[in-house]
């Protein structure tokens, strides 16, 4: 498929708000540099009108300064970033967080090499769901849905892969405050089964190609009004 067939194809649709944008670089493989201007420069090309950021420096490396990067960028929606591997600075790092208008926390619990049984998530997500933020998390939804169980926790899983969707929708129904990324969910009905006010759309930009959750939202049998939800309104919603 060309890249005018896909647009054709994605016709009108318009994404406000990107719940899966990262920038910075993954020292230990290959992939694009992360700089801020070329993956906001990915995002306007393919329609998408802000994203949700969030720093690989800070998940890897220096969680202060790489999250002190994204509040310094404009037109973006800043997502803070905790390193697991330190709960306690992590927590420290969220309260600091907050009184600058952070409104959302994201986890790298497998570039961290965090399990969802270790004790550092639970105290992570306890405190994150005490201050009212909404937690992006990666992680096979399997096993990260447990540590944020009985919080009344907004939890979004990015990497909810359609061959676990039964699971997600399981656990979820227990968890209202529980939402997927629509990134890894491309088997032809996967985005039509979860309610419509549960799904966020989510790139991960510039690691992945936006295109592909782009046309199976596009392409969906999703209402006008529950894709304009998937693609901005859910996460306008519960990011603020």
């Amino acid at each position: 498929m060309t890249a005018f067939d896909a647009r054709e194809l994605i016709g009108e649709l318009t994404v406000t708000l990107d719940v899966d944008v990262l920038v910075g670089a993954y020292a230990d493989r290959d992939g694009p540099p992360g700089d801020p201007a070329s993956v906001l420069g990915t995002l306007a090309e393919h329609g998408i009108g802000a994203g949700a950021v969030a720093s690989l420096r800070a998940a890897l490396f220096d969680m202060r300064t790489g999250n002190d990067e994204v509040l310094a960028l404009p037109d973006v929606v800043p997502v803070g970033t905790v390193d697991l591997r330190d709960p306690l600075g992590a927590v420290r790092e969220i309260e600091r967080l907050v009184p600058l208008g952070v409104r959302a926390v994201r986890l790298f619990p497998d570039e961290q090499g965090v399990e969802a049984g270790f004790p550092s998530v639970r105290h992570v997500a306890r405190r994150a769901a005490e201050l009212g933020l909404t937690v992006l998390t990666g992680g096979d939804v399997r096993r990260f849905w447990q540590p944020f169980a009985g919080l009344g926790a907004n939890v979004v899983f990015l990497d909810t892969h359609f061959y676990h969707l039964g699971d997600f929708l399981v656990a979820a129904a227990d968890e209202p405050g529980f939402h997927t990324s629509t990134r890894l969910l491309n088997s032809p009905d996967a985005l039509e089964t979860v309610p419509a006010e549960r799904l966020l759309y989510g790139s991960r930009t510039p690691h992945y190609e936006p295109v592909v959750p782009l046309l199976r939202l596009a392409t969906s049998g999703l209402k006008p009004e529950e894709i304009a939800a998937v693609a901005g309104g859910n996460a306008r919603r519960l990011l603020g």
